[in-house]
């Protein structure tokens, strides 16, 4: 283990191992395999969606821009963890540096911030269009959109600052072991030489209020949706409007759902149920979002028959 000279504390270390899955090499080859399809599969999914949405003018409308937004978010979310345990489970040595470390944690908790913010803004979109259909086109101009993506972006990179602030305090002196595959909250917490509630608190606490603000935004939106939805008329409309709201409702329930257990608590969950949630709400949801969301609507289908059809 590489310690190195600290002024508050004996000693602090200057790198981690990433424990990831511990394993046999076989079942560690097969696992890189596992992965690499479902980063592949993902990849094409979403950056299909980004492709059609950008090619066919007649899906530039403030949904489908948003779509193409979350998917091109689903793209980095995947891609800030998957590549690193890919090349660990291949690797020896799984090392990772402080700084690494706190960056990819940073990035990823960032993008995962982001991705509640935008699902926020997703339900914001339908409330209006469905609940206010008339006033739709000066509420959601294609100005306004761009304003509400950005702040998306920078509100969930600015929220996690505090994290990395407070975790950038907490003294590692040995062992350097994350028993996880990334270097996640929970996980690197569990590692303090030295007792740190006040820091686990304010971490849960921020946490807690990112989730719990824009998951009941998100319910009383749709709440308002259905509400809507159910006093028009029964036929195609009608039913478009709930295949939408189920689609958006189904993404909420998964990602929240998971996010909740490892978050409003960190380091609470035994580091296997760690490693298993955040495989499922970093790696599983960025690859079905594309059929939940897109590939299961009229519109989208139709732009990806006309571009195979010009390939």
């Amino acid at each position: 283990m590489n310690i190195i000279a600290n002024h508050n504390i004996s000693w602090t270390v200057n790198e981690f191992i990433l424990r990831g899955f511990p394993c046999s090499q076989e079942n560690e080859i097969l696992l890189f395999v596992l992965f690499s399809i479902i980063y592949a599969l993902t990849l094409m999914g979403n950056g299909a969606i980004v492709y059609i949405v950008w090619c066919d003018q007649q899906l530039h409308t403030p949904m489908y821009l948003l779509l193409a937004n979350f998917s091109f978010l689903e793209i980095c979310y995947i891609s800030s963890s998957v590549p690193n345990m890919l090349v660990n489970l291949l690797s020896k040595a799984k090392t990772i540096s402080y700084i690494g470390c706190i960056l990819q944690f940073y990035i990823f908790s960032s993008l995962c911030g982001t991705e509640l913010f935008f699902l926020a803004l997703m339900a914001f979109d339908r409330y209006v269009a469905i609940c206010h259909p008339l006033h739709y086109p000066t509420i959601m101009t294609g100005q306004i959109c761009a304003i509400l993506v950005s702040t998306c972006w920078v509100v969930g990179f600015l929220w996690l600052l505090t994290h990395v602030i407070l975790l950038s305090h907490v003294p590692f002196c040995g062992p350097n072991i994350i028993d996880h595959y990334l270097c996640d909250l929970g996980a690197m917490l569990a590692l303090s030489c030295t007792p740190i509630p006040k820091t686990i608190l304010t971490c849960g606490t921020f946490n807690a209020l990112i989730i719990f603000i824009t998951l009941i935004y998100i319910l009383g939106s749709y709440t308002q949706v259905l509400r809507a939805v159910l006093q028009v008329p029964k036929g195609s409309g009608r039913q478009k409007a709930f295949s939408t709201c189920a689609s958006h409702l189904a993404v909420v329930s998964l990602f929240y759902g998971s996010i909740m257990i490892m978050y409003v608590s960190p380091g609470a969950s035994k580091p296997e149920m760690q490693k298993f949630i955040t495989l499922f709400y970093s790696v599983a949801t960025p690859l079905l979002n594309p059929m939940i969301y897109s590939f299961r609507n009229k519109e989208i289908k139709t732009a990806l028959r006309k571009v195979l059809g010009r390939i």
